[in-house]
């Protein structure tokens, strides 16, 4: 594919883009720096690709959610699912009232209430959010990978029906959760699209579930995407907070991320202090 940044050419027109000087930083990220100049203006080439990444994010945001499909996904994993509906009840309202998107409607508390259940050890929660797309394209194979790593831990962990629901917030998990008697739960959710990422899912993790937790009961692993956080790497961090906060009965602000690698992308070999920022 060719570069979107690039200056346009054609025989007949001579192009006039000043480049930046520091373009070649370009590599080290996807944000709209060393773009160049035409005049005093943005060159034709990033301005139509940033209305194109514009574009997209609207589109992200607005894609509907084809929850049989991802329940349908879950099942073929073989871990049952619930489809599960947010107070909101389209998307027109989901946007103008984030409150009605934490907390499922009647219907979905009723099923809730019927379903026999004893406790559980996990359970996913996996809900539109801001990306639909992000959901269709990271929320099943994410799922399969963090369920093979728990499955090969030294202590077996019970895994309840994966809740899929539609016009979901964040904390609709904590509802969803506690009304499937889970130990702790895990919310898969579409992030809000930037202007380069329109696919980015979110996970977010809270031992003891229960309506009314804000986010300083949960941790949060974001940017799970193919150009991000790539789907091995977030199982292997949600798997290790998961097998933490069992081991401490506790999530959020008390439970720390020691998976960090920072160091290791930023520096060379044991020494953080090499990075493409300080040279060689």
């Amino acid at each position: 594919m060719s570069d979107p940044l690039k200056p346009l050419t054609h025989p007949d027109v001579v192009p006039h883009v000043t480049p930046a000087g520091w373009g070649t930083l370009r590599r080290f990220t996807d944000a709209r720096i060393a773009l160049g100049r035409a005049g005093h203006s943005l060159p034709t080439a990033p301005h139509l690709a940033f209305q194109l990444a514009h574009a997209m994010a609207r589109d992200a945001v607005h894609l509907p959610f084809d929850a049989h499909g991802v329940a349908a996904g879950v099942q073929a994993l073989g871990l049952d699912a619930v489809r599960l509906h947010s107070a909101a009840a389209d998307r027109a309202t989901y946007l103008q009232r984030p409150d009605l998107g934490r907390r499922l409607d009647e219907a979905s508390r009723a099923l809730l209430q019927q379903r026999p259940s004893a406790q559980v050890d996990l359970v996913f929660v996996v809900g539109d959010g801001l990306s639909a797309l992000a959901i269709h394209q990271n929320a099943v194979p994410l799922i399969a990978a963090t369920v093979q790593r728990l499955q090969a831990d030294a202590q077996p962990w019970s895994i309840g029906p994966v809740a899929v629901v539609e016009q979901a917030r964040v904390a609709v998990g904590d509802e969803a959760g506690a009304g499937l008697k889970a130990r702790c739960v895990v919310v898969l959710i579409g992030e809000r699209p930037g202007l380069s990422s329109p696919d980015s899912l979110g996970l977010y993790l809270t031992w003891n579930p229960q309506p009314g937790l804000t986010d300083a009961n949960r941790n949060c692993i974001s940017n799970v995407r193919p150009a991000g956080l790539a789907i091995e790497a977030a199982a292997a961090k949600l798997v290790h907070l998961l097998g933490a906060a069992r081991t401490g009965r506790i999530s959020g602000v008390g439970l720390k991320d020691d998976t960090d690698d920072a160091a290791a992308a930023l520096g060379s070999g044991n020494d953080p202090s090499r990075n493409f920022l300080l040279g060689p």
